[in-house]
């Protein structure tokens, strides 16, 4: 604490005036000092919500490319069970055509394996029967 000395009519004008000059010096640098951290919390506040309100956004962004990656997902695997059914299906029905081909080829052999049986016997009876016209003729010279 401050002590003046004392004058004439009570303590030392100069020194008071002096210690209040100085005290009011102090007050406004404090003032001014608590103005300045005032605006800086403010700025830090206001910095403080805009941050807030990306981390928000970004949280929601996040939840949605979440939800999206999910639905694409489903979507590429029932796709891809489609492709797979279709395929499936394909496959049976040329398996199915091919068999069907591969029964009339062998029918078809069969037939002809039977008309070629069939043409030798025709043959063979044309030839024998034309040896027996030659052995007649041969027996009447």
């Amino acid at each position: 604490m401050k002590r003046f000395s004392n004058s004439f009519n009570g303590y030392n004008k100069e020194e008071v005036n002096s210690f209040v000059a100085t005290v009011a010096k102090e007050y406004e640098s404090m003032l001014n000092k608590l103005k300045a951290q005032d605006l800086e919390i403010e700025k830090l506040n206001s910095d403080l919500k805009k941050y807030q309100n990306l981390e928000d956004t970004l949280n929601k962004t996040i939840l949605v490319a979440e939800d999206a990656s999910t639905q694409i997902k489903r979507m590429a695997r029932d796709e891809s069970k489609g492709i797979i059914d279709e395929a499936k299906k394909n496959a049976s029905r040329i398996i199915n055509d091919a068999l069907i081909k591969a029964q009339k080829y062998e029918t078809d052999a069969e037939e002809l394996r039977k008309r070629v049986v069939a043409f030798k016997k025709k043959y063979k009876q044309a030839i024998e029967s034309e040896i027996e016209a030659i052995e007649e003729i041969a027996e009447d010279y």
